[in-house]
Order: structure tokens, then C-alpha cells, then sequence
């Protein structure tokens, strides 16, 4: 299982890009509303979430959560109470985080970035509390966390991200099929 946490003014191709190239591959990722059901995206795109923050819990079928950027949508997830608990038990469970644009500087403000190397939106570098910043890089994988740099590499961190679910191969056959070269 897969947790997307989406929250008002989140950046929606980096969600939706996301989403979509994990569910052609058969990965099971939900949206998670926070706070709410329906999310209004950083430009007025409106989403209906399949469950919300007060509906979930932090199990061992989760294999991974997924950060969105976004202004103020990244504030807003680093601000909420369930998004700091799946963030801190993923972290003690050593499951993937991901987060990009803005968002990485969520886990740089919970010193989860110390020592590993990482990726932001232009600007939030030194939030990156302890990160060896890769700025020339879209994403950046170091173990069990991936980072992207910005909506235009929500391809690329998505891929990064099937990889790390299902291997090389799987995010190979999705490139073909979308025919991304």
C-alpha cells in the first residue's frame, strides 16, 4: 500500500502524474485527502480523495508515502498532525518517503535528511536540514528516500518511485506503454 497525502494547494501533476504511473503498474496508492475528502489543488484543480487522514493508520501494508509540493500545500501537509505520524512511523520502519518541489523541506525540518543526499524546488535548499543538496538532479534516490526537484520532473520522480516499488523492469514496460523516451 501506497499514501499519497494531498492537501489543499498541493501541486497536481506532481500528485496526479504520480498516481497515474503507479496505477498502470498496478501499485495500490491511494489518495489521502487532508482533513477532508475533496482538495482543491495549488490551481484550482479540485480532487475527490479515495480516503482522509481521519480515516487511516499506519500499518505494515504500507510500503511507502508520497509527498506533493505546492504552495501552500506543502506548508499545509508539514503543519498536520497524521501526515507528522506517517512520516515519523515510516521513518522508525524504514519505509520509502518521498517528497518533491517544496515539500522535501517537511523532512528536512524533521531532520530525516541528515547525511543523505536530496533534492527541492530552488529556494528551499536550506531547509534541507543536514542534506547533501544534488542541484543538478531532478530526483535523487539515497535508500529509502526519493526526492524530486519540481513539476518538471514529476516524470522522473515517479519513475524513480516505480522503480523502488517494483524494480527496474516494471517502470520500463510503463515508459514503453506511455511511450516516454
Amino acid at each position: 500500500m501506497v499514501y499519497i497525502f494531498l492537501a489543499n494547494g498541493f501541486e497536481e501533476i506532481e500528485a496526479l502524474y504520480t498516481v497515474d504511473v503507479l496505477r498502470r503498474a498496478g501499485v495500490d496508492i491511494k489518495t489521502v485527502g487532508v482533513g477532508a475528502k475533496t482538495i482543491t489543488g495549488s490551481h484550482k484543480i479540485t480532487i475527490v480523495c479515495d480516503t482522509t487522514t481521519d480515516e487511516i493508520e499506519p500499518s505494515d501494508e504500507l510500503e511507502m508515502i508520497i509527498l506533493p509540493g505546492g504552495l501552500p500545500g506543502s506548508t499545509n501537509l508539514y503543519e498536520d498532525a497524521c501526515v507528522d505520524k506517517f512520516i515519523s512511523w515510516a521513518h522508525e520502519n524504514d519505509k520509502f518517503i518521498c517528497a518533491i518541489c517544496a515539500a522535501p523541506f517537511i523532512l528536512g525540518k524533521r531532520g530525516i535528511l541528515k547525511g543523505k543526499m536530496a533534492i527541492c524546488y530552488p529556494g528551499f535548499e536550506n531547509q534541507l536540514n543536514g542534506a547533501t543538496i544534488m542541484s543538478d538532479k531532478g530526483c535523487v534516490r539515497d535508500g529509502n528516500i526519493i526526492t524530486g526537484r519540481a513539476m518538471g520532473s514529476a516524470d522522473e520522480f515517479a519513475f524513480a518511485i516505480l522503480s523502488a516499488l517494483r524494480g527496474d523492469e516494471a517502470a520500463a514496460k510503463i515508459k514503453n506503454a506511455i511511450i516516454l523516451d
